[in-house]
């Protein structure tokens, strides 16, 4: 059983995030068939446009979790075989004794050991995670670059691998999910968005979840303020940005109404079966890109420390701007889903070392509120 949900305690606590630092957020939380909705600040700092609920935003690697249900429901159907080696459907793209090595599930758990090639895209990201000596410019450069998958691909798989193929801990890489979506598109004969699209937010029922066509945000939405570790003041925005040098790895538009419903149909057994869903619980040790070692399955993780009732199990993501958090209770009857318009608030100390913000403290409150009451 969960706790009820106390709206006092829950309004609260979304505006003392929003009187830490953060621009606007906005989140959904459940209990049973209780549901709370909730906003505090300011979607528009140049109009002072109040943040909404029902917004739509970015949600960055909550995407992954969608890819690898795309890719399970074809592993259901026999086009894919999940401990088969990823060179035999793109031997062009992996090839030689790496296509032999690598399988499909070392893409989905990020234990396939291929760099990320983000740091090539976005030399910002070059010396992570020894950010305090890089700058944001790259960010600027790149607004409305439109990358090619196969080339951004090409880079992360020639790149010095991070590890032996299935080597622990592996590396959280969206080179891995790139991959995963030139799968798709080569045993279903259509892109994988439009693949995800039909099979995943579909069925679903998902009304406000999309992959973006452009650089925009069709709908209303926030706009995204990127901090990056305190080197831009004030933030800059970035909601107009070309989503490509992601894709299928970390570039869908979702509401926190549609992720809640997703997650929790997911976790019933309604989007991919029960046994493929006990495969996206099965979790290897993996580095994330805040250099921390997690526990990473499918396209899902459970949350570190959780508490009374169970595990919950999701994904969070960040695009330049913009964040999210998703998770669910094991059981099914507690979820929150909550968006932020501020990244990267953190700044660093002369060692380089980053500092406390109290954003922290007031999200990891939030956090509590909502999933143990």
């Amino acid at each position: 059983m969960s706790n009820p949900l106390d709206p006092a305690k829950l309004t609260a606590a979304v505006e003392n995030v929003h009187r830490a630092g953060m621009p606007g957020l906005f989140a959904e939380v459940r209990a049973g068939e209780e549901i709370w909705r909730g906003a505090a600040g300011t979607a528009d700092l140049d109009t002072g446009r109040p943040v909404t609920a029902d917004l739509k935003h970015r949600v960055g690697s909550v995407t992954k979790t969608f890819t690898a249900a795309a890719v399970l429901l074809q592993v259901e159907s026999g086009e894919i075989g999940l401990d088969a080696p990823i060179g035999r459907y793109l031997p062009k793209l992996v090839p030689g004794a790496s296509g032999d090595a690598i399988t499909v599930r070392m893409l989905l758990n990020h234990t396939s050991g291929l760099a990320e090639y983000l740091p090539y895209a976005y030399p910002s990201f070059a010396a992570f995670p020894a950010l305090a000596d890089t700058g944001p410019q790259s960010m600027d450069d790149h607004r409305h670059t439109r990358f090619d998958r196969v080339e951004l691909i090409r880079t992360g798989v020639g790149a010095p691998p991070f590890c032996a193929p299935g080597g622990s801990p592996g590396l959280y890489s969206n080179t891995n999910y790139l991959l995963l979506a030139e799968l798709l598109a080569q045993v279903t004969g259509t892109t994988a968005e439009q693949y995800i699209t039909s099979a995943v937010i579909a069925r679903a029922g998902l009304r406000d979840t999309e992959f973006p066509t452009g650089a925009h945000i069709d709908g209303p939405h926030s706009r995204l303020y990127e901090a990056w570790f305190g080197m831009l003041e004030p933030p800059h925005e970035y909601s107009v940005f070309d989503m490509s040098y992601a894709g299928p790895s970390a570039s869908l538009i979702s509401t926190v109404a549609d992720l809640s419903r997703f997650y929790r149909l997911l976790l019933a057994g309604e989007i991919v079966a029960p046994s493929s869903l006990a495969e996206m619980r099965r979790t290897v040790r993996v580095v994330s890109q805040e250099g921390k070692v997690i526990d990473y399955g499918l396209g899902l993780y459970p949350l570190e420390d959780s508490g009374p009732g169970g595990t919950f199990w999701g994904h969070g993501g960040t695009v330049w701007g913009g964040g999210t958090l998703a998770m669910i209770r094991a059981d099914g009857e507690r979820q929150l889903a909550v968006a932020v318009n501020l990244q990267r608030w953190n700044t660093f100390d002369s060692s380089g070392t980053l500092q406390p913000h109290p954003l922290d403290a007031a999200l990891a409150d939030l956090y509590r509120v909502a999933m143990y009451g």
